[in-house]
């Protein structure tokens, strides 16, 4: 440099060096321009330094921003299935844990805020908050499960609506709080790192749009792996080394962050009143669009785990991907652009509500793509609606981050709307107005909020408008008539729409859903056989609970067992509101609507008999009622000598799922047993039987109660007339059922593999219903020696059963060969070779007899010669049976020769 100052000439174009003495010590101008030009080049390399040191930062700071939600969303899954296991799934119940988890939030948002706002280092409060969500997650291991016991007893067997909430409540709020205090101040931490390493204020609804993503996929991978081959326990232990590793990455990453950053101007209160109600409102309204939408989704799809997992997904992809939008624009958040966000969303609520109509056929459009069919179909419901969403809290943050200096406070006000939503809607919205005109009342919800301004109602007025209109509409009905058939009464609930149908036959039937069939008139002999088969097994009954009652017929059968009293427990009102259209109104015993688990749990008294019903292992929830910890809960309830029978959907369950629940059960009642209901092959059952003290059937005791005339009267129009009639549905001994199960998983409330087997037990719906029917009496070899106490029956009986179960087997071979659904002459063709082969095997076998001369009858009217022949072959494979014979003797003057 020295070189070039002496060089430059001066303004005569001579060089320096005859510059006079008095003027040497002054630079020139041309060097002070150049020394400014080095300063500028300095100062731009360091600025550029610092702003890749700082884009690199925040490039670090993602995986712990979308790490730590994905943490979040796994914890809330985990909780509250566990949570509900205890509590039970009534609406109250679920109502409380949600208000009790989001309550955490709020209280956490709002007593953190301060110290994250003022902290030196919010990176080492951050680190702190999530190891602090850790260590609770390594404790809610043991200390969750322990708290769900202990309360059920002291809410009792049927507690208030309010004793319930407010039970329910208190459980996640006090077990869980410092976990859930925590979480609702990491996003304020997390937002504050993020503005320091950016060095820009406007990154709220960027951090908040990254945490949600990471929700996201915490919802996808807890619900589709983690939990199926963890189980809650090692779920909660994986999020927790999340947490870890979001601590240990801020405590390395912060140490080099630049401190400088502390805030410095004192907090303001959040000035603008409107805005605080639109925080908490928006809140509200979000998370009651969400519970309205699930709502109706559930009667149109599977209703698994998966549909709900789903259907979360993809409200929480548009509300990440309307944060992230928002946060790209980089628009200012001003009354202008938040008319244009509230009229987005309501016209995307609007949008929504016209969809929903039609979801059905969306769902059986995609039905082929399985899980990602039901998830394209939530997207379709969710997607732009919650969007919108998401770009509006981004908006609203931001403001009060502006003013603040933090997220915190609305995170926490809008944690208290989302806290009393899933109230409002389900106490309030569904049973006044129902769940689709419910949506319409959310659109002019967000109109409402609306900032005031004459831009307001040309913002407001179209989608007022749609709403209006469609307002004035009837409310759509999504459960499927079919054709020829009626829509007889409807319940829409909280929880369930159940429904009464006449289908075109006139066969009447319960509907909870819009899919779910729960019995009806065509099914009441199957029904009453259900509560007869473990009533007659116990030798004395006299108090019977049954756990699920469906259109009441089970119950109503079992009540009329003599000298037995009869309770049942329902966990859907509607469906007992709807009893009156199946069963006598004065023949109903008395119904508590609750829960099933947890009334078992809290029950003090003791039965004689429990039958629980056919619970659809698919449908969210009903896997809890097949856990190991559900059977031994059971087992406490039963009396001296008492009798559990849990009934299995055969045509509703998959092979894993049912060797699953059978290992279980022998686990809690090793002398279990396993018993057939009836012989059809469309709708086959499968009871589990075990008894509290092991002991064996007496078959002189059951001889004796068949011959009683007041029970003969009840139990013979049924079937049930010698014991052979009731040991001919015995499938296999405890032996037999262990050699079946095999080695494998249990289900249990840790351990939830019935729930989580949903996909392969709804495609179990698709196969022939009896399949696994069929699969299990080829496995199983029944053994009379396990089921005969004494020497003397066992040679009395042996051969008998022996026969009569291979006829029986052979029956069921026949039933699923038929073709298609044949009538008249093509069903006695296809179907008597196979009922003859069966009573070839067993002529006392009367499922088949009584079938062979039904058909022998009818022919005599159009054939009789084929009605000869047919009578022919029953009197040669029964020769001993006088009905054949009688017949033949009868029509045609002939013997069997």
């Amino acid at each position: 440099m020295e070189w070039a100052i002496g060089s430059q000439p001066d303004a005569n174009g001579r060089a320096g060096c005859g510059r006079s003495k008095g003027m040497q010590s002054e630079p020139d101008s041309t060097a002070i321009a150049s020394a400014d030009r080095f300063t500028h080049v300095v100062q731009d390399e360091a600025a550029f330094a610092r702003a890749r040191q700082a884009t690199n930062r925040t490039w670090t700071l993602i995986p712990i921003v979308t790490a730590s939600g994905f943490a979040g969303l796994g914890y809330e899954i985990v909780w509250t299935r566990q949570l509900s296991l205890a509590l039970g799934t009534e609406m109250m119940a679920v109502l409380g844990v949600i208000a009790g988890f989001f309550g955490g939030l709020a209280l956490g948002a709002f007593a953190l805020d301060r110290l994250i706002r003022r902290a030196t280092s919010p990176w080492r409060v951050y680190a702190v908050l999530e190891a602090v969500i850790a260590v609770w997650g390594l404790i809610s291991v043991w200390l969750l499960p322990a708290a769900g016991r202990a309360l059920p007893p002291l809410l009792g067997t049927e507690p208030s609506a309010a004793l319930l909430w407010a039970g329910s409540l208190a459980l996640p709020t006090l077990v869980l709080l410092p976990a859930t205090m925590a979480m609702g101040g990491t996003l304020a931490a997390l937002e504050r790192m993020m503005r320091g390493t950016r060095g820009e204020r406007r990154v709220t609804a960027g951090v908040y749009g990254a945490n949600t993503a990471g929700a996201l996929a915490g919802t996808l991978a807890s619900t589709f792996f983690l939990i199926p081959a963890l189980g809650f326990s090692g779920t909660l232990l994986c999020l927790a080394g999340v947490n870890a590793f979001c601590a240990l990455g801020a405590l390395a990453f912060g140490s080099a962050a630049d401190e400088a950053d502390v805030e410095e101007r004192r907090p303001e209160r959040i000035r603008d009143l409107r805005l605080t109600l639109t925080l908490f409102a928006t809140g509200l309204l979000g998370v009651t669009f969400e519970v309205l939408v699930i709502r109706l989704a559930a009667q149109v799809m599977e209703d698994t785990v998966y549909t709900f997992a789903g259907l979360l997904a993809a409200y929480l992809l548009g509300t990440a991907a309307g944060s992230l939008l928002w946060q790209r624009t980089g628009r200012d958040a001003d009354d202008g652009n938040l008319r244009g966000l509230l009229a987005a969303t309501a016209f995307a609520c609007i949008a929504t509500a016209v969809l929903a109509p039609y979801a059905g056929r969306l769902v059986e459009t995609a039905a082929f793509a399985d899980v990602f069919g039901e998830l394209a179909v939530a997207i379709a419901l969710f997607l732009l609606p919650a969007t919108a969403m998401g770009a509006l809290f981004g908006l609203l943050a931001q403001r009060v981050s502006d003013q603040r200096g933090s997220v915190g406070s609305a995170v926490g006000i809008n944690s208290l709307g989302a806290c009393i939503a899933p109230l409002v809607a389900a106490q309030f919205l569904i049973p006044t107005l129902g769940a689709w005109t419910a949506l319409l009342a959310v659109t002019l919800g967000y109109l409402l909020l609306l900032p005031p301004g004459r831009s307001a109602l040309l913002w407001s007025a179209a989608p007022a408008i749609s709403a209006l209109l469609l307002w004035l509409n009837p409310a759509p009905s999504l459960t499927r008539v079919p054709a020829g058939g009626a829509l007889l009464a409807v319940r829409e609930g909280p929880m369930a729409t159940a429904s009464v149908v006449d289908d075109a036959a006139g066969t009447r039937y319960l509907e909870v859903n819009g899919h779910f069939r729960m019995g009806g008139t065509s099914s009441t002999r199957s029904d009453y056989r259900q509560a007869m088969l473990p009533l007659l097994l116990h030798e004395a009954p006299r108090h019977a609970l049954f756990l699920g009652i469906g259109t009441g017929a089970t119950m109503v059968g079992g009540a009329q067992m003599p000298g037995v009293s009869v309770h049942g427990v329902e966990l859907s009102r509607e469906v007992v509101e709807l009893l009156p259209w199946f069963v006598t109104p004065a023949s109903v015993p008395r119904v508590t609507v609750a829960d099933a688990r947890r009334y078992v749990a809290a029950d003090t008294s003791q039965h004689d008999v429990i039958i629980a019903d056919l619970f659809h292992p698919a449908l969210d929830g009903s896997g809890a009622l097949y856990t190991v910890e559900h059977f031994e809960a059971v087992k406490r309830r039963l009396a001296p000598g008492g009798i559990f029978c849990q009934w299995l959907p055969l045509y509703q369950l998959d092979l894993p799922s049912l060797r699953a629940i059978v290992r279980g059960f022998l686990d809690v009642y090793p002398d279990g047993s396993a018993w057939l209901n009836h012989y059809s092959v469309r709708t086959p059952m499968l009871a589990l039987i075990g008894t509290r003290d092991g002991r064996h059937l007496d078959t002189e005791a059951l001889a004796a109660r068949l011959r009683d005339p007041a029970i003969a009267r009840i139990v013979q129009p049924l079937g049930f007339e010698t014991p052979i009639d009731l040991f001919g549905q015995y499938l296999a001994d405890p032996h037999a059922l262990s050699a079946f199960a095999g080695e494998g998983p249990r289900n249990t409330d840790d351990y939830p593999f019935v729930t989580f087997d949903a996909r392969r037990n709804v495609r179990a719906l698709t196969a022939a219903p009896w399949s696994l029917l069929l699969a299990v009496t080829k496995d199983i070899r029944s053994d009379p020696n396990e089921l005969l106490a004494r020497a003397a029956e066992r040679n009395s009986m042996g051969a008998r059963l022996n026969a009569y179960w291979a006829a029986r087997n052979r029956f069921l071979e026949a039933g699923a060969s038929l073709p298609g659904e044949p009538r008249g002459v093509a069903l006695i063709e296809a179907a008597s070779p196979g009922l003859i082969d069966a009573l070839r095997l067993s002529p006392e076998f009367d499922p088949a007899y009584g079938p062979l001369m039904a058909m022998a009858r009818s022919l005599l009217g159009s054939d009789r010669a084929a009605a000869a022949r047919l009578l022919r072959k029953i009197n040669e494979v029964a020769p001993l049976r006088r009905g054949a014979r009688d017949l033949l003797l009868r029509e045609f003057g002939l013997r069997n020769e």
